[in-house]
């Protein structure tokens, strides 16, 4: 039989995965030979063989691939025969090129899962078990190539069992660089509040019995620390609020597994599929009528943040009596999760009464991520571990593009960086409003410049001159700086996870951005592509009385529509009657005077209006709760909308709500339930868009809309527009593997920029 040599080149995340001895196995079982190796950011191999034997070869990689590794390409060539006698893995070749994909962090796998909890097994029930298809991957990763010495493993020696299986092609341990065992691995200690180390036994026996105790626990996770305590435990969960300080602001929860989850929310095919993915994100379930658990988890809300257990040490804290745990960000208010021990002791000391942790160092924190499921599909809300550093690939751009750091914006803040036509973005920051964000901010972007082997040229930024992320890019060395508006890259970041490459309507709705004639945007209407877009409608500006504090206090924003349309509010009226009667006089002086009230087209700031109006959230403890909660009452079974009018102005036009906040008084005189209202307000903006959009079509001609900004995180929003813009036959796109609020506008910034930099070339 003539045989034959092929020369194959795989690209992808291909390293540190078991490719290579998936490659050896997959090649003997074929009876083929040559040699697999690494070289830079590729697997290449050569194999010899019958052609039917190479071709079934080629075949099978793709679908039988390690369940980390994901392939970007699979190169073939013909090669010379050279009577190779067996198949080797090849000691991985020197390369200049280092653009190697580092996989994210991995929840613990089934054949690991197994062995944990099998008695006979060398690893029984150690908290530290992984190997090549899961565990820490990017949290410990300190620099490429992706090895044991350039992660936080290199200071754990491994015993010779461990070194064994390591250097052994056919053992799903093979080059799995955080391999260890009890006798060569990291440890559990469980540490008092005082910062005393507390001598026990079994450290996951004696936190078990502690949050059974109604307890508060700080556990070390991949990325940094979680506050925990038992979820069914109404106790604990209030002492846990009031330590953190954390009024209203949902917590999420663990389940010890699907069953459990199934207990508390309803969850669809889509939904348990993210749920017990090798990501592990939270994710945003219905509650059930019979919910079972304390309201204080996630009050006011209809929903629950779920995630199951990622790693072992989740699994052996659930090996006992415990059904559900509360798992926050261990961090205060406003600051990072707190990955470092010491940080962390010092920090939580007066939340937590234990902590959990171990001598396996962090070296990047990464908080969970957030999604959901809508239309059968993902929806995600922030984008960090499991997730990042995948980047997303957009292939409408050049190969050759060059490296952009994109800074996004203050709140959600990720960043962002390319090579080529692979966009990483970042993982969750958070929001930019004080020293130790920034240094997270910094750290991080100087951790992926050395990872991706990248040194920008350029660097794009948001608008809003006192972001501290557009501060940091104004104060690089770089001559290239590209300022972006807010919106614009909203609907770029769309476009760009979309693959789209051509003049759109893009709906940008969220509660602020520095808009270019310096007042604050936020229901905006555009045309246009990367290259340039064109505001052509929006909603009629209104005053923020107090500026930042109409963001806090929903019914200032209530108060200035009213005042507005010339509504007057008194004691005894109905509308706003939980607000003092002095402190609503000194907010129409600010708006009557224009003192501090500067000028909004904010969707989200109407949203909170009327949320206020209806009485039901006169003032926040989080972001977007005002909105969150009109959204928790809409009554779905009723139809129905307010007027509303559209003007045109020279080559834009004005949303006026005028009608629609005169039609909420008279049905709240009338007095219809909120339930109702809130429905009829949410067809009535799905309405606006529908409208606008089919107004820009007729002088346009353009068919395609991308919906894009925080506001698209209310669903029902998202459903009813989505909905009626198909209808009227609209080509839609929203956001899937990009989060729609700030945490995707990086991405919008950096595709902005780089379109800019190609058309200059």
């Amino acid at each position: 039989m003539k045989k034959s040599n092929k020369e194959i080149k795989i690209t992808g995340i291909v390293q540190g995965v078991g490719f290579r001895p998936f490659i050896y196995t997959l090649a003997k079982s074929l009876y083929l030979n040559g040699w697999v190796n690494n070289c830079g950011s590729a697997v290449v191999i050569e194999v010899e063989g019958s052609e039917e034997s190479i071709s079934t070869f080629i075949e099978r990689i793709k679908p039988e691939a390690p369940p980390l590794a994901h392939i970007k390409s699979i190169d073939v060539a013909l090669g010379t025969f050279k009577g190779y006698s067996d198949f080797t893995i090849e000691k991985s070749s020197a390369s200049q090129n280092r653009n190697v994909y580092i996989s994210p962090d991995v929840s613990i796998c089934s054949d690991c899962q197994r062995e944990l909890f099998n008695m006979g097994d060398r690893r029984y029930l150690y908290p530290f078990i992984n190997c090549t298809n899961c565990g820490p991957r990017f949290t410990i990763v300190t620099g490429v190539p992706y090895d044991r010495v350039n992660t936080t493993m290199n200071k754990f020696y491994m015993c010779d069992k461990c070194a064994k299986e390591y250097g052994n092609p056919m053992d799903r341990r093979y080059h799995a660089q955080p391999i260890s065992c009890y006798e060569c691995g990291p440890k559990l200690e469980v540490v008092g509040s005082d910062g005393v180390k507390v001598d026990v036994d079994d450290p996951i026996k004696y936190i078990v019995e502690m949050l059974l105790d109604g307890k508060i626990v700080a556990v070390k996770g991949l990325g940094g620390y979680h506050l925990v305590c038992d979820a069914e435990n109404e106790q604990a969960v209030l002492v846990l609020r009031k330590r953190k300080i954390r009024d209203d602001k949902p917590f999420a929860i663990m389940a010890r597994d699907y069953e459990s989850a199934i207990r508390y929310c309803h969850i669809s095919l889509e939904e348990r599929k993210l749920l017990e993915s090798e990501k592990k994100p939270i994710v945003l379930l219905k509650k059930r009528e019979d919910y079972m658990l304390p309201e204080q988890i996630a009050p006011y809300n209809p929903y629950l943040g779920v995630m199951l257990p990622y790693t072992p040490i989740h699994l052996l804290l659930f090996n006992d009596r415990l059904n559900a745990l509360v798992m926050t960000s261990g961090n205060r208010s406003s600051e990072p999760i707190y990955y470092k021990d010491d940080e962390a002791i010092e920090n939580l000391c007066d939340i937590a009464d234990y902590f959990l942790t171990n001598d396996r160092d962090i070296f990047i924190r990464t908080d969970d991520s957030v999604t959901r499921v809508f239309r059968e599909k993902e929806y995600i809300i922030r984008r960090s571990r499991g997730y990042v550093p995948m980047p997303v690939t957009c292939e409408i751009f050049k190969l050759d593009t060059p490296s952009i750091l994109a800074c996004g914006g203050e709140l959600k803040n990720a960043f962002c960086l390319n090579r080529g036509n692979e966009f990483y973005l970042s993982h969750h920051i958070g929001d930019l409003e004080n020293a130790e964000t920034l240094n997270s901010f910094e750290e991080g972007i100087e951790h992926f410049k050395k990872l991706l082997d990248i040194d920008c040229k350029v660097v794009a930024y948001d608008l809003h001159p006192e972001y501290l992320s557009t501060k940091y890019a104004l104060s690089m060395d770089l001559q290239n700086k590209i300022a972006v508006q807010h919106h614009h890259a909203h609907i770029a970041s769309c476009m760009a996870e979309n693959n789209l490459n051509e003049d759109i309507i893009g709906v940008a709705f969220d509660g602020t951005g520095y808009g270019e004639d310096g007042h604050i945007w936020g229901g905006e209407f555009f045309t246009g592509s990367y290259g340039g877009f064109k505001r052509v409608g929006h909603l009629e500006y209104v005053k923020m009385p107090g500026g930042e504090m109409a963001i806090k206090e929903p019914w200032r924003m209530a108060l200035s529509y009213l005042h507005k349309i010339g509504e007057t509010v008194s004691e005894g009226n109905v509308l706003l009657a939980c607000v003092d009667q002095g402190k609503a006089a000194a907010i129409i002086q600010l708006l009557e005077k224009n003192i501090n009230s500067p000028l909004a087209s904010s969707m989200g700031r109407l949203f909170d209006a009327v949320s206020a109006l209806l009485g039901i959230r006169s003032r926040i403890n989080y972001e977007g709760q005002a909105a969150i909660e009109l959204e928790r009452v809409v009554d779905s079974s009723y139809t129905g909308c307010y007027d509303y009018t559209l003007t045109q102005e020279n080559e834009s036009f004005n949303i006026c709500v005028d009608e629609t906040i005169r039609g909420i008084i008279a049905d709240m005189k009338k007095g219809i339930g909120v339930g109702i209202i809130a429905s009829k307000f949410h067809e009535t903006i799905t309405n606006i868009i529908v409208d606008s959009c089919n107004a820009i079509r007729s002088r346009t001609g353009l068919n395609k809309v991308a919906l894009a900004g925080g506001v698209f995180q209310n669903i029902t929003l998202l459903e009813g527009s989505v909905k009626s813009l198909e209808g009227n036959g609209f080509k839609v796109y929203v956001h899937c593997n990009v989060p729609s609020n700030d945490g995707g506008i990086a991405l919008g910034q950096a595709a902005i920029a780089a379109a800019k930099i190609n058309k200059t070339k």
